[in-house]
């Protein structure tokens, strides 16, 4: 039995061991799961801690680009988003109101801030300060929907004393400014009803009670809102009115008014002549200009204020980066409806959204002052002009001239001294500084060439303060900015002092004028002679006389000596054009020669290119043998010359059925030629390799080809040039839309295929010479810097649309670019931050793009001047040697100027070998000399 009940107990504890043994396997499987989960736990507050991480290096990154340039848009866009997603509360909100101060901010970033602020309001109420910033949304932009928001925030607040006062208020304002919304004003008008359709249902008693007199009263009162409301909006043309018409007849008891239906009728036909507009709005693509304006037109042909201000609301709303179209409205306002509220806060939206405009400027000060604004509130808004970052030197000139305009009609000029008179004689100090020193350095120019602000000035002094010295002084600085050799400043300047100074002065400035005046002496002179004969004396006319005819003579002199001069360059031109024209006569009566000596070997090489032309075809060797002399002088003229005996190593004549290359483009033969269906690529590289099947790839997908001819030199080498013909006319115009296309890092250019021998006057590129505003040009770039470089560099300033580095035709840099961004306000703080900073040790020099205009040789030559004489070679071109092949004994050594030997001036020497130089001598005529010697 103890052995029986030790095996039991040793049983039973083999048992337990298992047990705990399945238990600890268990235990170490839920610690494997445990640690399982906290790893992915781990893995997720990782990734989430690298995310904000990111999150947190690039708000700190806008940040610091912010405090360098608080003018970038982009910039402030981007910062907003991201503290939004961070949930960053109290910086989003200082983001935000930092941007707003700025710019104004557009629909969807309003309607976020708003929405946001509602959501913290309900656990801190704060209405007032939401009411402040409603009311900045509304007056940035006329929004339907900011609108609404604002009156559906305002509802919350009826049981505030005067709540309901507040959101009748609110929803005056909102239909006054929005309900003439063709398209959005009826949820406005609709809100609006079905609020006070909510206080009339608050207003009925319950069911089974007579209602007191007193709320009788009240019901009839509001009733009569309601039918007001209905008769309000059923006034104005909005889109899907009949649904409202429909409405109002079926809550209306006592039926539709004669009124009524008479102004719904004359509203239908309105919105009926204004459907067309709204249709084709809802039709374009933005930014819907031509649009807009056609409705804008049609508006002010009808003359209603009201849908004239609501219709220019609209389309700024969408295009509010548009100066032209603020500047319309502006001038509607100032002339029209002149209400001072109004017109003042349009000309600071304008400047707020395009402040590098200055006309919008210069029209906001005058509205400032004809509405009666403050001093300083003048002063002030001229300051931010100033800092504006204008594009143009002469933007400064005008804006100073328009404060300084205002400043001299504030002035009291009866008194002698005034703060007013010191004030203004400061500012137009303190301009002409300002042009120095800031307008000077920034722009390379004075803007104000001709001094018109000082101008001014003088005749301001002369005129109301008596003070002809001051005027002098002013006008002597004038005289020594490069206009002395004007004639018409110093007749403005003599006619100052003919009105307010004296005899004497008037006197002295003539005769200065005389002896200054270079470009039309003749009127000065006339002028001081009829001076002298008006008040002189005996001694001052002959003193005027004597001045003016040696002042005259000497410059009858000087145009001789132009004029000869003229002859000459003339002359040579003439000269150096025949000796071309000569030079290719010999070139073709050598090339005739030729032709004559190896007609075999050419016949020869004209068949094999004929049969590999026409693949071989029956019908085209017969129209080639037909005029076989011909085609093998066609075949001579191709500016390949590579089928010839002299074709270059390495070159392989093509194949049977491969594409050759036909004849010039100057070729007229119909059957190897058809312009209709071709086009010219130029611009290419001329290390391109295989362009043939470059192109073809390339331009495959526009339509079959019929041929692709790429032009290479006598050398072989490619020319940079070729021709596509396809087979049909309708690929070319797709072909077309390739131009401008990169090909290997470089433009490629496509244009129609033009005889010029036909049309000589046709021209397909034309080099932009007007300035463009949303395009920088840099210069000064080191030869190491790439495209992607320069991206980077001025990503910062804005969006980019394209980079161009400017390079040589072998591909070499030229330390140029040129950078357009998307707005002109990028590319305006672009040049005011990168002018003068240093790229990789070489300082940059940047600007607006205003490409110069080219010099032509005349009217219509299209050829623009070769000031350097290019040099003229024989009928073989330019030889081997340069060496001279003139005995040294016949070379005629250079004189100085001033020599003079055997009695003939160096003059007459010079002019003998030029004379001798433009006559050819044959090979008799040396032999003659060397002779004779």
């Amino acid at each position: 039995m103890a052995a029986a009940s030790n095996a039991e107990h040793t049983q039973l504890q083999d048992m337990e061991e298992d047990v705990g043994m399945e238990e600890r396997e268990m235990d170490s499987e839920d610690n494997e799961e445990e640690d399982m989960g906290e790893e992915n736990v781990d893995d997720e507050e990782d990734d989430s801690s690298e995310d904000e991480k990111e999150n947190e290096a690039e708000i700190q990154r806008l940040e610091e680009q912010l405090s360098i340039n608080a003018f970038d848009y982009n910039c402030h866009v981007d910062l907003i988003k991201l503290l939004k997603q961070e949930g960053e509360l109290f910086s989003l909100r200082k983001a935000r109101q930092r941007m707003s101060e700025l710019f104004p901010l557009t629909e969807e970033i309003w309607l976020d801030w708003l929405k946001d602020e509602i959501h913290l309001s309900e656990e801190e109420p704060n209405r007032e300060k939401l009411y402040e910033l409603f009311e900045r949304a509304v007056k940035d932009y006329i929004c339907p929907d900011i609108w609404l928001e604002y009156a559906q925030y305002s509802i919350g607040g009826m049981g505030l004393p005067g709540g309901i006062d507040k959101v009748r208020s609110i929803f005056e304002r909102a239909v006054t400014a929005v309900g003439l919304h063709m398209t959005k004003g009826q949820m406005v008008w609709e809100a609006y009803r079905e609020f006070e359709n909510a206080i009339f249902s608050t207003l009925q008693p319950p069911l089974g009670r007579i209602p007191s007199h007193e709320e009788q009263g009240l019901l009839n009162k509001q009733l009569e809102r309601i039918h007001t409301l209905f008769r309000r909006q059923l006034a104005i043309p909005l889109m899907d009115m009949d649904a409202t018409y429909a409405e109002f007849e079926a809550w209306s008891e006592q039926g539709v008014s004669d009124t009524i239906k008479h102004h719904y009728k004359k509203a239908l036909q309105q919105m009926e002549k204004c459907k067309p507009f709204e249709e084709s709005l809802l039709a374009a693509e933005p930014p819907k200009m031509a649009e807009y304006q056609n409705y804008i037109d049609f508006e002010l042909k009808e003359g209603d204020p009201a849908r004239i201000q609501i219709i220019f609301e609209r389309t700024l709303a969408e295009n509010c980066l548009v100066p032209d179209m603020w500047a319309k409205y502006n001038t509607y306002l100032d002339r029209q409806l002149k209400i001072k509220d109004l017109v003042v806060s349009t000309h600071d939206r304008a400047v707020r959204n395009c402040p590098w405009t200055m006309g919008l400027w210069k029209s906001y000060l005058l509205a400032l002052e004809r509405h009666g604004a403050d001093h300083q509130t003048i002063s002030d808004v001229f300051e931010k002009a100033l800092s504006a970052g204008f594009i143009q030197a002469t933007d400064y000139v005008e804006i100073w001239q328009a404060y300084l305009d205002y400043l001299r009609r504030r002035v009291d000029f009866s008194k002698e001294s005034s703060k007013e008179l010191e004030e203004l004689r400061g500012a137009f100090a303190r301009s002409l500084d300002y042009m120095k020193q800031d307008v000077e350095e920034r722009f390379g120019e004075s803007g104000d060439p001709s001094c018109i602000i000082m101008q001014i000035w003088a005749k301001i002094e002369a005129l109301h303060c008596k003070n002809m010295q001051k005027a002098r002084e002013l006008w002597d600085t004038i005289m020594t900015k490069g206009n002395a050799k004007y004639a018409n400043m110093w007749m403005e300047y003599y006619n100052l002092e003919r009105s307010y100074g004296d005899s004497a002065h008037c006197r002295k400035a003539l005769h200065r004028a005389v002896q200054c005046t270079s470009d039309y002496p003749e009127h000065v002179c006339e002028v001081l002679l009829t001076f002298e004969r008006v008040e002189g004396s005996l001694e001052d006319w002959d003193l005027a006389v004597q001045k003016t005819e040696t002042r005259l003579s000497r410059v009858n002199e000087q145009r001789a000596r132009v004029a000869v001069k003229e002859a000459n360059m003339a002359r040579q031109e003439e000269d150096r054009a025949e000796q071309r024209r000569r030079a290719k006569s010999d070139k073709k009566a050598q090339k005739k020669m030729g032709k004559d000596v190896h007609a075999g070997e050419k016949r020869k090489a004209q068949q094999d290119y004929e049969d590999n032309w026409n693949n071989g075809t029956e019908q085209a060797s017969k129209r080639h043998r037909g005029d076989e002399d011909q085609t093998i002088e066609e075949q001579m003229e191709t500016e390949t010359g590579l089928l010839g005996k002299n074709a270059p190593p390495g070159f392989k004549k093509p194949q049977q059925g491969a594409s050759a290359a036909p004849p010039k483009q100057g070729d007229d033969k119909p059957e190897l030629r058809s312009d209709d269906n071709s086009v010219f690529i130029s611009n290419l590289a001329y290390t391109l390799e295989e362009p043939e099947a470059k192109l073809r790839t390339m331009f495959e997908p526009c339509g079959p080809i019929s041929q692709i001819r790429p032009v290479f030199s006598t050398k072989g080498t490619f020319k940079g040039y070729c021709y596509i013909q396809f087979e049909s006319v309708v690929s070319v115009s797709e072909a077309l839309k390739l131009d401008r296309q990169e090909m290997e890092n470089r433009p490629m250019f496509v244009s129609p295929c033009v005889d010029k021998n036909k049309n000589p006057d046709f021209k397909v590129f034309k080099y932009n010479t007007s300035i463009e505003k949303q395009k920088i040009f840099i210069s000064g770039l080191p030869f190491s810097c790439t495209k992607k470089q320069l991206e980077e560099v001025c990503s910062s300033y804005g969006t980019i649309r394209d980079v161009r580095l400017v390079t040589y035709r072998s591909g070499k840099p030229k330390g140029l670019a040129y950078v357009e961004f998307a707005e002109e306000t990028h590319a305006s703080q672009a040049v005011l931050k990168m002018d003068g900073t240093v790229i990789d040790g070489n300082t940059i020099s940047v600007a607006i793009s205003n490409p110069p205009r080219r010099n032509m040789d005349k009217p219509g030559s299209g050829r623009p001047l070769d000031p350097i004489p290019r040099q003229v070679y024989g009928a073989r071109g330019k030889g081997r040697t340069q060496l001279s092949m003139v005995p040294r004994s016949l070379h005629r050594q250079n004189l100085p100027a001033n020599n003079v030997e055997n009695g003939t001036s160096a003059a007459a020497s010079a002019s003998t070998s030029a004379t001798a130089e433009t006559k050819s001598l044959s090979n008799s005529d040396f032999a003659r000399m060397l002779l004779n010697k």
